[in-house]
């Protein structure tokens, strides 16, 4: 390694390390919201309805009808596993892992006496799902959201991912799927179904309290240099809406061309979208959601 590599490296570590320490009384705050929720939800819904979605403590619910105790199967599995990444993916991933691992099944042993003392009744399955697979969707994200993790098969994706060059994605998708595959060992197809159903509203929900809700729409408009200036100050004459122009090239037939980058509040998408097609109906844009904006004064709106 040159020296001004190194140094460059010296100031990665030292950005990523000031980016760990901001606010870390919040992101352990944040940390301990998630995993009391996701806790709860797993007492009420998950265990009590047998719907095995994902994870270690799907593997629980499994061996629960066994007679093996959930909160002391998912802490020996996580103790496991956090001894696995502390030698297989190093210090900093065990690091991480950690707090979230030992306190999500003291958590689950506590709110098991709570949840015990609520009746739902004939509550409809459906029902169960969509509470249990939202609220638990928040429960993740916010841990998510902390940097933090509750270890379990978190440590098995991440080898594979690591080792076998597969997405994280993906690595999820097979190591879920087999734990999903066991609750057909113990249950019928049905609770198999709603597991798969909820395994889906987690993943939208996390996402959507680790991103929040779009309400701006990022457009990449690329137009021809007779009439960038009428898509500029068409642009601009929306309430909300600025522009970046930039000089670009088309990639095969290499004319010079202007790319505009504009952040549009998603109220007034239509009469943006509908605006460029009546300047050129030919005319080229690529629409993307936008979570949060940041000005030059430091200002962030959504």
């Amino acid at each position: 390694m040159g020296i001004l590599e190194y140094f460059r490296k010296k100031k990665v570590d030292s950005i990523i390390e000031t980016v760990k320490k901001r606010n870390l009384g919040k992101r352990y705050s944040m940390l301990i919201l998630g995993c009391l929720i996701v806790a709860f939800v797993f007492n009420l819904f998950f265990l009590r309805y047998n719907i095995v979605c994902f994870g270690i403590s799907g593997l629980s619910i499994v061996f629960d009808k066994y007679g093996v105790n959930p909160s002391i199967f998912i802490m020996i599995a996580n103790i496991v596993l956090l001894i696995i990444a502390y030698f297989v993916l190093g210090f900093d991933s065990a690091k991480n892992q950690l707090v979230g691992a030992l306190i999500y099944p003291v958590f689950i042993e506590i709110t098991k006496f709570i949840t015990d003392k609520i009746d739902l009744g004939n509550t409809e399955m459906v029902v169960i799902a969509l509470l249990g697979g939202v609220l638990a969707g928040v429960g993740y994200g916010l841990i998510y959201k902390s940097n933090f993790s509750t270890g379990g098969t978190d440590v098995i994706i991440e080898i594979i991912c690591k080792y076998l060059k597969i997405s994280m994605g993906t690595s999820g998708l097979i190591v879920n799927g087999i734990i999903v595959a066991f609750g057909k060992i113990a249950f019928s197809w049905s609770t198999v179904l709603y597991a798969i159903f909820v395994s889906y509203l987690i993943s939208i929900f996390t996402d959507k309290v680790l991103l929040g809700i779009s309400r701006s729409k990022a457009f990449y408009i690329v137009t021809n240099k007779g009439i960038d200036d009428t898509v500029k100050n068409y642009l601009l004459s929306i309430d909300g809406v600025g522009a970046t122009v930039i000089d670009a090239e088309g990639g095969y037939s290499s004319d010079s061309q202007t790319l505009l980058l504009a952040v549009v509040p998603t109220r007034s998408y239509f009469i943006v979208k509908d605006g460029l097609r009546e300047i050129d109906k030919d005319i080229f844009f690529l629409v993307c959601d936008s979570y949060e904006v940041s000005n030059k004064e430091g200002d962030l709106w959504y």
